[in-house]
């Protein structure tokens, strides 16, 4: 499970001219990649990490300032393109597999007390973002 966590200043997310999430001020935008082998397990751990990284303002985390996530599905965070000229997107787990993951990283953050929005899985989606610093990490479990 791989992880790209963005320090913002707002973010959300729009399909088809809908915003269908949104944070406002300080908070964690979350591209969320399943590959294969991730469990329901491995969801837990990056939801506790998530909200517990220290990379708020003052080196502080979401759990200590109530900060707001977004989490969105990307599965092209399992692509490769070290080959030829074209990604492909083996290790990204199907979507069978990998929605009901995603569903369960938020489930997790919100059994911690967290406030989090989503992308819609599958969807063309736009995301907006300040991101603050800038700050991005990559977490992988």
């Amino acid at each position: 499970m791989r992880a790209v966590v963005q320090r913002v200043d707002g973010a959300s997310v729009v399909v088809a001219g809908e915003t269908v999430g949104e944070i406002v001020g300080e908070g964690l935008c979350v591209l969320v990649g399943i590959t294969q082998g991730d469990t329901a397990e491995k969801a837990g751990q990056l939801a506790r990490k998530l909200w517990s990284v220290r990379i708020l303002e003052g080196e502080k985390s979401c759990s200590d300032t109530n900060a707001p996530l977004l989490v969105i599905s990307q599965f092209t965070l399992y692509g490769d393109a070290r080959k030829g000229r074209r990604p492909t997107w083996n290790a990204a787990a199907p979507g069978d597999i990998a929605e009901p993951l995603v569903d369960e990283v938020v489930a997790q953050l919100r059994a911690l007390g967290a406030h989090v929005e989503t992308g819609r899985f599958g969807a063309d989606m736009r995301v907006s973002l300040t991101n603050n610093g800038p700050f991005t990490v990559q977490l992988e479990i």
